[in-house]
């Protein structure tokens, strides 16, 4: 009975042979490219969360009772200059109204696919404080 199946088996087996190695060359790219995309997204997301968080704490700071757009502005890239992100090229913009005061943070990204950098913008609002009485 192990003869039989050691002939079979070897019978079967040696028309198949370097099956796996061609396999492996054509699933190699592919799972290297979901890989690249995932860390790519990962890198995105904290972008994103980051400039977020500087435009909410822009936002904030300018619509506090005595403050201006400018002190806004200078949190916000204070706030992207203290993270250590690898954001690039940020630019920060704000303004106050009467009622409101936003900040934009708009930033690019590193990229790990090359000749690629995404850009990110992120605003933020918030009501500007008033003392009644």
């Amino acid at each position: 009975m192990h003869a039989l199946r050691l002939r079979l088996t070897r019978a079967g087996g040696s028309h198949e042979r370097g099956s796996s190695t061609i396999q492996m060359v054509m699933l190699m790219p592919v799972l290297f490219a979901l890989m690249f995309v995932g860390v790519q997204a990962a890198l995105m997301y904290q972008g994103r969360t980051i400039a977020l968080a500087a435009a909410q704490e822009g936002a904030r700071a300018a619509a506090a009772e005595y403050s201006s757009s400018g002190v806004g502005i200078e949190v916000a890239r204070d706030y992207v200059n203290r993270s250590t992100s690898g954001l690039k090229q940020t630019s920060v913009t704000g303004q106050r109204g009467a009622a409101t005061a936003s900040v934009t943070v708009t930033t690019h990204t590193v990229s790990v696919i090359p000749g690629w950098s995404p850009k990110i913008v992120q605003s933020a609002s918030m009501p500007v404080e008033r003392v009644s009485g």
